[in-house]
């Protein structure tokens, strides 16, 4: 049934206050701009989720989910890929995979997704100890020689540094992208001191857009590689953990720990794959628009905090402004566009294949407005 043979029936049958709101709905989408986490799975996308050959993945006999994990594992260059439902569980069991002992030691940024929004996962399940260390603001790269400075070996008094983590691309840092040659080099700097580096690749695909540059040449510094389905490339949901095929197995141990293991999810894994294979090169008209908001915010008189390099934009409030953050949100959601209050009074917005230029246009319109 069509999206809009099923708002029909809603409102023939709803009541009158119902039906108004489902009209104004139908006539007026809102402009969602709070994550590139709201896409929603396109047409052809739900054909292929509903003609995918699906088995029991726990027994391994699902041929969509592992048609999906070898297509990433060769694209990103590494032996072995492994389903999962969410990018934190994703990190989390790649990581307990590497730490796979007591007293373990993670190094990674302070202002990471891992370290920040994760919920302390790696402490709290994987009784995974971590050293956080500062990026810089302007690159979004933790430095090389403080990654290898920060490596403990078998002193008892020390945790024992298992891996290291890198985000690319940077979420808190403004969707900053993290280069080949810097993933490399330090790949090599901490495998000199036996310590394998992790990527979170929430973003991995913007970053290899951005770049010019195959995942497989990006992350080739990296043991393994967590790569989401679900943000810019319009997947409802999914994340593949990608590695040798020692640290996957491990992680396959943890995940049916954790509760990931599932059964016929072809029909999920079959939105996966069709985003990687149809959504990856139209990543680059999510940046451009990132680009042309943030000149709008820009000419309005809104404080840009990072000057967007991909999809992702934090912007604050001008100065003097009458309105507090709660209150602008709130206007702007009355008028038809949603943005993500972050921290503080910081906003954050972030494009995607789900809002075009009329509703860049919009936004652009109802900022101004509400200002005025």
């Amino acid at each position: 049934m069509s999206s809009l043979s099923l708002l029909s029936r809603l409102s023939s049958s709803a009541s009158p206050s119902t039906r108004r709101l489902l009209s104004s709905s139908a006539s007026r989408p809102l402009v969602d701009l709070r994550s590139d986490t709201v896409t929603r799975p396109c047409a052809d996308m739900y054909s292929a989720m509903l003609s995918a050959p699906v088995g029991d993945d726990v027994f391994g006999e699902d041929p969509t989910v592992a048609k999906l994990e070898s297509h990433l594992a060769s694209l990103f260059g590494k032996e072995a890929g492994l389903f999962f439902p969410t990018g934190t569980q994703s990190n989390l069991c790649g990581l307990m995979a590497h730490c796979n002992s007591r007293s373990s030691e993670i190094i990674l940024g302070s202002n990471s997704h891992l370290c920040l929004y994760e919920q302390g996962g790696l402490s709290t399940l994987g009784s995974i100890h971590s050293r956080q260390l500062p990026e810089d603001p302007e690159t979004a790269q933790v430095p090389i020689d403080a990654f290898v400075a920060g490596v403990r070996g078998d002193d008892p008094h020390y945790p024992r540094t298992a891996v290291a983590a890198i985000e690319n691309t940077h979420n808190v840092l403004g969707g900053k992208v993290l280069p080949a040659s810097y993933i490399s080099s330090l790949g090599a700097a901490l495998a000199a001191q036996d310590v394998p580096l992790h990527i979170d690749g929430a973003r991995i695909f913007n970053a290899c857009v951005k770049l010019n540059v195959t995942p497989a040449e990006l992350c080739a510094g990296a043991a393994s590689v967590s790569i989401c389905l679900s943000k810019g490339l319009g997947s409802p949901v999914g994340s593949v953990l990608v590695g040798s095929k020692h640290v996957v197995g491990l992680a396959r141990r943890a995940r049916k720990a954790a509760g990931g293991g599932m059964r016929q999810a072809g029909v999920i894994a079959a939105a996966g794959l069709y985003a990687v294979e149809n959504n990856v090169e139209r990543l680059a008209d999510d940046h451009q628009r990132a680009e042309f908001l943030c000149g709008k915010l820009r000419e309005a008189g809104y404080g840009i905090e990072v000057a967007p390099t991909t999809n992702l934009c934090y912007f604050t409030l001008p100065d003097g402004c009458a309105l507090d953050s709660g209150a602008f949100a709130d206007r702007c959601k009355e008028r038809g566009v949603l943005v993500g209050l972050m921290y503080g009074e910081t906003f954050r917005f972030a494009t995607h294949k789900d809002v075009d230029d009329e509703g860049l246009e919009l936004a652009a319109k109802v900022f101004a407005d509400v200002l005025r």
